[in-house]
């Protein structure tokens, strides 16, 4: 069921969390209806702001990680450098231990934004599901294909006609699926609506072409979806290099700037995006081979974005762009919290959360831990003055002489005798030998 696209996504993750975007996206568009105006390129724009605002505070985690990255990563470079050709076991183990060491210090895992990442890449995958296959997940949408697609499933010869539609090979196995040749009733309406929904203007007309008595249909199903899909004059069920090639062909050069100003604008809000989110220290592209992949591929992500958004449905392109400038708002508002924010503060924070875990998870009391070593150093203290005294008190008379003679002796030998300085020696020797 993978490769159905209007039957809603069976992907294991990205299905039930598509189906939860879906539901998002129908009260979206339910509610620009009830408005007046139900517009499928606003409802995208409303929806991934919707969606980039419930991923803020994996947003802000992230970032937060990133700032304490960029503060010791001079310290895990250096321990790269002192062991750079040692390879053994032995120093690989050395190694390890003072890397874990310095993330200990600073309280955050080696894992660091992995969580953050795996948590958002589903949704994103999802978000993009939804949004390519909007009848799918939004009733009202999928009702604008009636009667028509009942009409033509009922019309002899429909099947193979609409098969050899441009695009109807990406649904090749729900035609020679069981469900299909069955006829079950809700695989088969799905299957149609798929190829309709992306299938040209041209190959739309064809419909009327080959079955006159469906012109009607065809006609009053167009106006509905063209009002859904219209948004500053451009269809964004159309991809922009099949709105150029009409636009050319028709000589109305309006329609090619504007065509054109999706992938543009796509490619320009993307490379912002980019400015804005920190960035790794590329000042030693040797040493940190990390950070030059990284800005090579800032640099290719615009070029890829405006390639993808002049193939792909224009409403892709939409919500790409969207997408670029919620997430640079998002992102100047990130930097001026992140940039008031008390980085030693936080790092304490961190190592205190961190001895919190590892005392429940591994039932390690750290405080205990500390407190005992606190309290055998003042005994070990303790014991030796005990010690001390005992082997001042088990001695005679005439050897506690002795002893004061001695140090006299020593310390008089740079000092005159019974000068300030002489006593001063004296006072010193006697302090050394009870604090040995």
């Amino acid at each position: 069921m993978s490769g159905i696209i209007l039957t809603q996504n069976q992907t294991f993750i990205i299905g039930p969390v598509a189906k939860l975007l879906g539901y998002i996206m129908e009260g979206i568009f339910f509610c620009l209806d009830k408005i007046g105006i139900p517009n499928i390129g606003l409802a995208i724009i409303l929806f991934t702001i919707v969606i980039y605002l419930i991923m803020m505070p994996l947003t802000i985690k992230q970032q937060k990680f990133s700032k304490l990255s960029a503060k010791m990563n001079p310290e895990l470079q250096e321990i790269q450098a002192k062991y750079k050709n040692k390879k053994d076991n032995d120093n690989a183990m050395k190694m390890n231990e003072e890397t874990q060491a310095v993330y200990a210090k600073y309280g955050v895992s080696p894992t660091g934004s992995c969580l953050q990442l795996i948590i958002q890449m589903p949704i994103l995958f999802a978000l993009y599901r939804v949004i390519y296959s909007m009848p799918a997940y939004v009733g009202k949408i999928k009702e604008a294909f009636f009667p028509l697609v009942d009409k033509l499933i009922a019309s002899p010869g429909s099947t193979e006609f609409i098969r050899a539609f441009k695009e109807s090979n990406m649904y090749s196995k729900q035609f020679e699926s069981d469900a299909f040749t069955s006829g079950t009733v809700d695989y088969v309406q799905n299957t149609f609506i798929d190829v309709l929904n992306k299938a040209s203007t041209s190959e739309w007309l064809s419909i009327s072409d080959k079955f006159p008595n469906l012109s009607a249909d065809v006609t009053n199903t167009l106006q509905t979806l063209d009002k859904y899909n219209n948004f500053l004059g451009l269809n964004i069920g159309n991809s922009p290099s099949f709105i150029m090639k009409e636009a050319i062909a028709s000589g109305t050069y309006l329609m090619i700037v504007a065509a054109l100003a999706v992938p543009v604008l796509s490619a320009v809000t993307q490379w912002v995006n980019t400015k804005l989110m920190p960035q790794p220290d590329t000042s030693n592209n040797k040493d940190n081979p990390m950070a030059s992949s990284m800005k090579t591929m800032n640099t290719m992500m615009p070029i890829m974005s405006a390639f993808f958004c002049y193939t792909l449905p224009a409403g892709m392109g939409l919500y790409w762009i969207a997408g670029s400038v919620v997430r640079s708002v998002q992102q100047i508002v990130i930097n001026k919290h992140i940039d008031k924010m008390d980085l030693d503060e936080l790092i304490k924070k961190n190592v205190e959360k961190r001895n919190k875990k590892l005392e429940k998870s591994k039932g390690i009391n750290l405080k205990s831990i500390n407190d005992y070593a606190n309290m055998s150093t003042k005994n070990v203290a303790a014991k030796q003055a005990e010690q001390k005294a005992s082997e001042i008190s088990s001695m005679t008379q005439q050897e506690k002489d002795e002893a004061v003679k001695k140090s006299t002796e020593y310390y008089s030998k740079s000092a005159k005798p019974g000068s300030i300085a002489s006593k001063a020696n004296m006072v010193k020797q006697f302090n050394e030998k009870n604090n040995k």
